[in-house]
């Protein structure tokens, strides 16, 4: 979510930078939200297109940047949970996290629905960082992933540009509206959040797992 304080002080940073500059900051800033979320990509892209608004930068640099930093660095997340995720959840703590089971009934969502699961999730704070991991570790195929993942993120960043390039006429009118827009996804992504801890929680404990030997995993 946008915080005001923060974006005001992006703004004055990002004010007084060569338009070149401009287009890395908010790149980087986009990409990094899908190694860590609690960066707010989307005060960077915001921040970036207002800056463009007053002729310092361009929309369709913002945009570019913005759109080929967050897709890369999410399909790198994606090539790192296929190329790692299984080993990890051999682990003690990966097992912890999903046992066995768990993980094969994931892959088969994945398989059925994965392409529509990542398109979403670009849209919901949080989930966009997190479901091109697992899209990696269910080993989604490349384009079943990047397909979906690149038109989402288009849509959205877009309209983040046009939203930020807009505000540079009415900031106060135009912030309102993503703001409000912005907490409407967020509550969604906990709702979903919560329903997908009830799922992690019941096909952990209400259905046992079995080792070999019939014994239920720990």
């Amino acid at each position: 979510m946008i915080e005001p304080a923060l974006l005001q002080g992006i703004l004055a940073y990002l004010g007084n930078l060569h338009p070149l500059i401009v287009y890395l900051v908010v790149g980087v800033g986009a990409a990094i939200e899908n190694i860590f979320p609690p960066i707010p990509a989307d005060t960077f892209v915001f921040a970036g297109a207002f800056i463009s608004a007053q002729g310092r930068a361009t929309p369709a640099g913002v945009f570019l940047a913005t759109w080929l930093f967050n897709v890369g660095s999410a399909l790198g997340v994606y090539q790192a949970g296929r190329s790692w995720g299984r080993g990890f959840f051999a682990t003690p703590l990966g097992h912890w996290l999903l046992r066995p089971r768990q993980l094969e009934r994931l892959g088969r969502l994945y398989a059925r629905h994965g392409s529509k699961i990542i398109f979403v999730s670009r849209f919901l704070p949080g989930f966009r960082a997190l479901v091109p991991v697992f899209a990696g570790v269910s080993r989604l195929p490349f384009w079943r992933t990047a397909l979906p993942l690149g038109l989402a993120s288009a849509i959205w960043y877009g309209l983040l540009v046009l939203l930020g390039t807009l505000a540079g006429r009415n900031w106060e009118a135009i912030f309102r509206v993503f703001t409000n827009l912005n907490s409407l996804l967020a509550i969604l992504a906990g709702l979903l959040a919560v329903l997908v801890f009830v799922l992690w929680w019941r096909t952990r404990h209400h259905h046992p797992e079995s080792a070999p030997g019939g014994k239920p995993e720990p």
